[in-house]
């Protein structure tokens, strides 16, 4: 007997813009969230409930995709084991009432709305509004990228954060509607941690953290809990816990995203490498970088990933990284070497990252004995991030102080001394 072909799904997905690969993705996700093991469904495996050859899915499956679509299976024209052929369909009003019933979040709100004459159908919440917040937390990257660490960037990506989270209950929405909503959340607040990283604000930066973590989980997105464990692995490094910062960039690490894509196992080993660096850990700092620099060459470039890793990281982050730890180390020889090769590959609008890697390689040079040099390079720094970054100034203020205690007295003090005096006045 031929199999009668799902018509019922077929609609369901085109309504809602699902693809089968996409729809794929979907369940696997959701079968990760309710098991803790990724599901194995691909595009075949969704064209094959399309075509009716598979009309019954195993149990984790169809709950997953219960929760995905929020129906039931057999409103979604799946026909259950020892039944021969598919329930009849529902009347239009029972189609509505049991819609209704199985909207994610607000259903009794929705149903009383729904009886009240002459009230308004709740809104619809689609992934053009996800869309719509993900643009603008694009600009808020590009923003961070040129000045970094600023109140007013932390400000704007918490009230984005805000706005994702009002969203939730401002109608209805689809569960992948809804997971890609709170997955946007947490990618906001995580920028909002951040900036208050960036700018030394770590009390605040914390706060930003729980939030985010909570976020993360709610929204089962892998790639936004490395992002936001990794984050605190910098935090911890830059308040000078190498052990809090190890665990924290684990947690990152032992995702299973990191052994499915290169490229986050690379930034994860980076990172790494930096703590290894700031816990004087010589030899596991070199390796860790050896291995993120394969793992990078192994990473297909092609692959989709999320706006906010392919903002940053790319070969001359990882030099940045590397950089950060052989200072740490004392290692003065190989900083220079990964300075230079940062700041000839860095793209030209992270102007706060060049700022950072310029005082970097001026501390480098300076620990060489070449003063000169040294100084020179600190002079590139422009004004605006040494006055106004908090992590430049720093490393700026204790540029001067080794300079002074090198070469006290020298024509090179009394030039960086007039330097540093001008930045006060165009400040």
């Amino acid at each position: 007997m031929d199999a009668i072909r799902n018509t019922v799904l077929e609609a369901w997905m085109t309504e809602h813009g699902y693809s089968s690969n996409s729809l794929a993705d979907a369940v696997n996700m959701a079968v990760e969230r309710l098991t803790g093991h990724p599901g194995g469904l691909d595009g075949s495996s969704i064209r094959a409930w399309k075509a009716g050859r598979v009309t019954w899915p195993k149990s984790a499956t169809r709950s997953a995709l219960e929760a995905v679509s929020g129906l039931p299976a057999v409103a979604l024209g799946f026909v259950p084991r020892g039944r021969s052929s598919p329930a009849p369909a529902p009347s239009q009003q029972e189609d509505h009432d049991m819609k209704r019933r199985t909207l994610v979040g607000g259903i009794a709100a929705a149903a009383a709305a729904a009886a009240a004459p002459g009230t308004a159908s709740p809104r619809r919440i689609g992934m053009s509004d996800v869309n719509r917040l993900n643009k603008r937390f694009a600009e808020i990257i590009a923003s961070d990228h040129r000045h970094g660490g600023q109140p007013g960037i932390e400000e704007q990506a918490a009230a984005l954060a805000d706005e994702a989270l009002n969203l939730q209950n401002a109608g209805s929405a689809t569960q992948r509607v809804r997971s890609s909503l709170y997955a946007s959340g947490a990618a906001f607040r995580s920028s909002a941690m951040w900036a208050a990283i960036d700018g030394r604000r770590y009390d605040v930066a914390k706060a930003h953290m729980r939030e985010a973590q909570t976020l993360a989980e709610m929204s089962g997105d892998q790639a936004i809990k490395f992002r936001i464990w990794s984050h605190a692995g910098t935090m911890y490094r830059h308040m000078g816990r190498p052990a809090d910062a190890c665990a924290a960039n684990d947690v990152a690490r032992n995702l299973h995203l990191t052994r499915r894509d290169p490229l986050f196992a690379s930034l994860g080993l980076a990172r790494q490498g930096a703590i290894h660096g700031t816990a004087q850990n010589r030899t596991d700092a070199r390796r860790a970088f050896d291995q993120a620099q394969d793992a990078m060459l192994r990473a297909d470039p092609a692959d989709h990933r999320p706006v906010w890793l392919l903002a940053f990281y790319d070969q001359a982050e990882l030099d940045s990284l590397a950089l950060s730890g052989y200072l740490s180390l004392g290692d003065y020889p190989t900083a220079e070497y990964h300075a230079h090769r940062c700041l000839a590959s860095l793209r030209p609008h992270m102007v706060r990252s060049r700022a950072i890697t310029t005082t970097r390689l001026a501390h480098a040079l300076l620990a060489q004995g070449a003063a000169e040099a040294a100084t020179a390079t600190a002079m590139k720094v422009p004004v605006d991030a040494a006055t106004h970054h908090a992590r430049v100034s720093r490393m700026l203020q204790e540029f001067g102080a080794a300079l002074r205690a090198t070469a006290p007295r020298s024509a090179t003090v009394r030039t960086w001394t007039e330097h540093t005096t001008s930045w006060r006045t165009a400040a």
